[in-house]
């Protein structure tokens, strides 16, 4: 059997996605009990690839899964040898303080989860998008898987993973569960940066209100779901 390690570092990488290279650069300040695990849809795996090139000092393997996000970080994390697991958007770019955060953070029943700004590849205004996620954040308790999640293997077992059957929201859906089984979320304090191309691509005002629609809708529909969950176990005792 395999030795455990520490941290295991999960990414969900999509289809033709060409942004993960630049997180494994980053992720070349991780070093001792760790290892990196990319988890690709199936058939979709690169074959020519050389970890030595991003500067790793950390194992790193690709895996293949149905595709979906939920589903690939959920086969990560049944694949995964580390204590606690760090899920990471492929887009996120990471200073050397965060890997180091990450390295040391370690707490029972809690989800770890990191300030997200935006890279300048996008309109200005994403600043203001970085500043509603904060406040999102930390007044309504609703941190997004861009902020980088990180929670004991143990205490991500017993919340079921990511929901697989959602196309969208798995992040949130994950979040309104913790909640209420009594999970901590906790605000690590370092940064994580994100692409902000899709704001630049389809305009800033028609993304930020499609988003916030979205989370609107999906705090309804799983707020309406742990109240249903709630009384059906309620009625059985």
């Amino acid at each position: 059997m395999a030795p455990k390690l520490k941290l295991s570092v999960i990414v969900p990488v999509g289809p033709g996605d060409r942004a993960w290279p630049g997180l494994l650069r980053d992720l070349h300040a991780l070093e001792g009990d760790a290892e990196i695990l990319l988890v690709t849809p199936i058939g979709a795996r690169p074959c020519d690839f050389q970890p030595r090139e991003y500067g790793l000092r950390v194992p790193a393997r690709w895996l293949e899964s149905p595709v979906g996000r939920g589903v690939q970080q959920n086969a990560g994390a049944a694949a995964a040898r580390g204590e606690m697991l760090w899920f990471l958007h492929a887009d996120s770019r990471l200073p050397t303080e965060t890997v180091a955060t990450a390295m040391g953070f370690r707490r029972r029943a809690a989800l770890g989860y990191f300030r997200l700004g935006y890279l300048e590849d996008g309109p200005k205004a994403a600043r203001l998008n970085a500043l509603g996620a904060g406040l999102r954040s930390r007044w309504l308790g609703l941190p997004f898987g861009d902020q980088g999640f990180m929670l004991e293997r143990a205490t991500f077992a017993q919340l079921g993973g990511f929901d697989a059957s959602l196309s969208g929201g798995e992040d949130h859906a994950l979040v309104w569960l913790a909640r209420r089984r009594g999970v901590t979320l906790v605000d690590l304090g370092a940064p994580v940066y994100s692409s902000a191309r899709r704001y630049r691509e389809h305009g800033w005002v028609r993304t930020t209100l499609r988003h916030a629609g979205l989370t609107v809708t999906q705090a309804v529909r799983f707020h309406a779901a742990a109240r249903r969950h709630d009384a059906i176990g309620k009625s059985g005792t």
